[in-house]
């Protein structure tokens, strides 16, 4: 919106281009760009970028219009540029974010408006179970060991393997046991692609022999949900037809071609054996950025471990310690979670406590003291208040111990407790030098947390083992 006009007849031609700055790299890549849309300075682009979005990272784009006027010389006119974290565009409300763009110096550059949408449209999770009945002997001492294995097909006619089933020993009439599938594993979401189903006896040495097949599809399978269905194997796609399946009594919906390779050996052959769809259910699976665009809002607390274990913070030795030149590995540690976790709290505010350090100014030892000193009001606005908050407590209690978790865990499963209607989420994260002192306290703290909205980032920093 409001771009710069570049053009001296007419308004840019204005095009942008997409960077991503690689992990752990200062450097930034051409990801793409969009079409060109001729003079206008308010320019709505049609073609999408399509990212990998990753919650664990910080994925920094950087947005540059550029003003296109000659096309076939190429020559382009730079009209700002804004930088902004995936995650805060995910994080913003309805996925709609606004940004000033900047760069041009003495120029208002416009604003560049982003929006983004998850891609994977089907979430739905099957459960089924199958049986089969009468299949073909394989084996020349025993029955035979049969397992299922399905292929969803793809574009260019191809099959690709996407479950197996488990071995059922030493029958012709195995029942399997109830498995899950994503619908985007099993068909990619197109209801009506063939999913082929091949029926195997198990051996030893791996050369499982074939009993057959059949055909169907997600639609035909999702008719079990009202009634049973029946395919009979040695028929579909392996002959190159979809396998219909029949219900009850009924007859097979078309003619059907037989498994070659039992069909050269007996005329009289039928099939060799049914497999019945006993049950199917469909659930859907909700992902994090549904909850974030649903309104749940992400609450961020920190607690630092403050025990004498971690060396004199003056000490270079110290885990605390910060040089003029590097952060402290508790600050380092903050920082790389702290700065991916902020883009989801809408409020930047983080509750930030200490624990195993004896305060001023009578000692007394404390699991859970607020590092702004203000146990009212414990919350430090954005990671660069809790970082320093960190130091301003490092100079004035006294690191002591012992390492309990318990308390701080308990202080924050209140909070999570008070809200559970899915609009508040909250996450914990601990960060310490080594081995808690309250283990049996804090598998209890835990476990009565586990049915809360909240999770417990752990975060181990020196030499300790941590097991």
């Amino acid at each position: 919106r409001n771009l710069l006009d570049m053009d001296t007849f007419s308004k840019s031609d204005p095009v942008v281009v997409l960077f991503v700055q690689g992990s752990g790299s200062s450097e930034w890549k051409e990801f793409g760009r969009t079409e060109v849309i001729d003079n206008t300075l308010n320019p709505d682009f049609v073609r999408k970028f399509v990212l990998d979005y990753y919650f664990e990272e910080k994925q920094n784009l950087r947005f540059d219009p550029l003003g296109s006027h000659d096309a076939v010389l190429g020559a382009q006119d730079f009209l700002g540029q804004a930088f902004v974290a995936l995650g805060e565009v995910i994080g913003s409300q309805r996925g709609r974010l606004e940004r000033a763009l900047t760069g041009v110096p003495g120029k208002r550059c416009g604003t560049i408006l982003l929006l983004a949408e998850e891609l994977s449209n089907c979430r739905d999770i099957v459960t089924m179970q199958l049986c089969a009945n009468k299949l073909d002997k394989k084996d020349f001492f025993g029955k035979s060991d049969p397992f299922l294995v399905f292929y969803r097909s793809n574009e260019d006619g191809t099959f690709t393997i996407c479950h197996k089933t488990e071995v059922v020993k030493n029958t012709l009439n195995p029942v399997w046991q109830p498995f899950t599938i994503p619908v985007r594993a099993l068909c990619n979401g197109d209801y009506d692609r063939t999913v082929k189903i091949d029926v195997y006896d198990w051996d030893r040495d791996g050369s499982h022999d074939f009993i057959g097949e059949f055909a169907t599809s997600y639609r035909e399978l999702s008719r079990a949900q009202s009634q049973f269905t029946v395919y009979e194997v040695g028929r579909g796609a392996r002959a190159g037809g979809r396998g219909a399946p029949h219900t009850g009594a009924d007859p097979p919906l078309r003619p059907q071609v037989l498994n070659p390779r039992k069909k050269c050996k007996k005329k009289k052959y039928v099939n060799s054996g049914t497999v019945t769809l006993l049950s199917f259910s469909v659930e859907s699976e909700f992902t994090f950025v549904d909850y974030i665009r649903g309104g749940t809002q992400l609450n961020f607390t920190v607690a630092i471990d403050f025990t004498a274990s971690n060396g004199m913070p003056s000490q270079p030795t110290s885990l605390h310690y910060a040089s003029p030149y590097q952060l402290s590995a508790y600050a380092l540690a903050l920082k790389a979670v702290g700065e991916i976790i902020q883009d989801y709290d809408s409020d930047k505010l983080f509750p930030a406590y200490g624990f195993g350090a004896k305060l001023p100014p009578d000692g007394k030892i404390s699991h859970q003291f607020p590092l702004n000193n203000n146990a009212d009001n414990p919350s430090c606005a954005g990671i660069e208040g809790v970082l320093e908050s960190y130091l301003q407590s490092l100079r004035t209690v006294q690191l002591y111990g012992p390492t309990n978790f318990a308390p701080v865990i308990n202080q924050v499963a209140g909070a999570a407790a008070q809200v559970t209607d899915g609009s508040q989420y909250h996450v914990l994260l601990i960060i310490t030098d080594g081995v808690i002192s309250d283990m049996l306290q804090t598998k209890e703290a835990i476990v009565t947390a586990s049915a809360l909205p909240m999770s417990i980032i752990i975060v181990g920093v020196g030499p300790a083992e941590f097991e």
